[in-house]
């Protein structure tokens, strides 16, 4: 059992405008409008000592609501890396607010689930 992995989970809530300034002509990706957003991090190894968890989920909890909050009722094309604030970019933008304190993160999902859209990233060197 020394060679467990596990895998654990916490999500953010935050809501935001953008626009696609590259989107299909005439679309209305191209027009202001906004999302509630959820946000997941996953982070992946075995269970440590002297504790026995992977990670802190109380740290985890507090970076990844902080990186949301920092987004929060803004325009997210205001955001440096955000210009073109597709689901991609935003996977990208958590992956790097977050890698740096929590090495383990492995998965980053952003979503839209009022409108059942999802983007996943699987986090090496974001």
């Amino acid at each position: 059992m020394t060679d467990t992995e596990f895998e654990i989970t916490k999500a953010a809530g935050f809501d935001a405008a953008h626009r696609l300034p590259d989107g299909p002509p005439d679309s209305p990706y191209a027009r202001v409008h906004g999302h509630s957003f959820r946000v997941e991090a996953t982070l992946r190894g075995p269970a440590r000592a002297p504790v026995g968890w992977v990670e802190d989920l109380g740290a985890l909890d507090q970076a990844l609501k902080a990186a949301a909050a920092r987004l929060d009722h803004t325009l997210l094309n205001e955001t440096p890396g955000l210009e073109s604030p597709t689901l991609e970019a935003l996977c990208l933008h958590f992956a790097r607010e977050l890698r740096p304190a929590f090495p383990a993160l492995t998965r980053i999902v952003v979503s839209r689930p009022s409108i059942g859209e999802s983007c996943a990233l699987a986090v090496e060197d974001a």
